[in-house]
């Protein structure tokens, strides 16, 4: 496949993965999202929201498209580690049975379909000296293109589902009278949220409704909706703390009368607007604890749970950044108790 056959089929990839997504972005709900926005309390925006998502800027035109992820792993250039993962993910896709490509895409679908992952599987070929392991390359690239399509249609019934599913917990944050957004929000609200998504099916919670909350980051941001990008902020954070907290449990990496694993629980569950005061009243709270322990425990989750997820999805990326922001809280509270 040659370069000028990569840049079509980038374009080409990009308007169907664009418009499938923003397919399912509910106009009847943003429209009614706007006229609320008049009444959000846009105080400073918080700067303790996870790393899960993009923080809220000039809006981009809106052509009713998003154009990038907001979330920070997807919109910033990859680094040493990422391009290694994205070369592991390349060649372990181009030495899989074409009957195994569906199932790979699925897992990281929106790594694999985005630019940067075609263009570096160009530059593979080009730096490839063996003859075969370059046409593996160009065969990957073949395929991927009718791989993607067909994972898009066969599973835009799933994506009407997920949108279903991220407007309900969207919902839980407005006031129950008015349905209005009042930014930052109440804990009554954020609790409503968090109940909410308890009661969807854990099985749901998969990269279809991370790409749907993605979707909408994308569409508010474009409005110049910094509330409601502040709010599917808080979504992603609340998926990543009870996806860990459900895979510690299952791993039984979580234990009852362990201080520092139940105040690691207390964390993964808490709005993170509160974590530095959770993380100073929980490490004083006993003798027994210290931050070094603390710390211990979420590098242990990191390498038990999220190391373990495919590499590049979406779900890795999202719980991956949201335990990045809480070692950063806890790194910040130990330079604070060294002085």
């Amino acid at each position: 496949m040659k370069f000028s056959s990569i840049v079509l089929t980038l374009l080409s990839l990009q308007s169907v993965v664009a418009f499938t997504t923003n397919s399912r972005i509910p106009s009847s709900f943003f429209a009614r999202s706007q006229i609320n926005n008049k009444n959000f309390s846009l105080k400073e925006s918080s700067s303790s929201a996870s790393g899960s998502s993009g923080s809220g800027g000039d809006a981009a035109p809106n052509n009713g498209i998003p154009k990038q992820s907001r979330l920070e792993g997807n919109t910033r250039a990859p680094t040493e580690q990422e391009q290694k993962v994205m070369d592991e993910m390349i060649m372990k896709m181009a030495n899989a049975k074409p009957y195994e490509l569906p199932n790979a895409v699925r897992r990281a679908f929106r790594v694999v379909s985005s630019p940067p992952f075609f263009l570096r599987i160009v530059q593979l070929m080009d730096d490839a000296e063996d003859e075969v392991e370059k046409e593996k390359l160009n065969s990957l690239a073949t395929n991927l293109v009718s791989t993607i399509e067909a994972v898009v249609s066969t599973t835009e019934d799933q994506l009407d589902e997920r949108a279903k599913d991220v407007e309900m917990v969207v919902k839980a944050a407005s006031e129950p009278d008015s349905g209005e957004f009042l930014v930052p929000l109440s804990q009554d609200r954020v609790i409503a949220m968090r109940d909410t998504m308890a009661t969807l099916d854990p099985a749901s919670l998969d990269e279809s409704f991370l790409s749907t909350v993605d979707a909408w980051m994308n569409k508010s941001h474009q409005d110049g909706m910094d509330g409601m990008v502040g709010i599917l902020q808080k979504v992603l954070q609340m998926y990543a703390g009870t996806a860990i907290s459900r895979a510690r449990s299952q791993q039984n990496l979580s234990k009852n009368g362990d201080a520092k694993s139940e105040l690691f629980e207390k964390l993964l569950v808490a709005d993170t607007d509160v974590w530095d005061m959770e993380i100073q009243q929980g490490l004083a709270a006993t003798d027994d604890l210290t931050s070094t322990a603390l710390m211990s425990e979420i590098q242990r989750t990191i390498e038990g749970v999220v190391l373990g997820l495919e590499n590049g999805s979406m779900a890795q990326r999202v719980q991956a950044e949201f335990l990045r922001e809480l070692v950063s809280r806890v790194e910040a509270y130990q330079q604070k108790e060294n002085k």
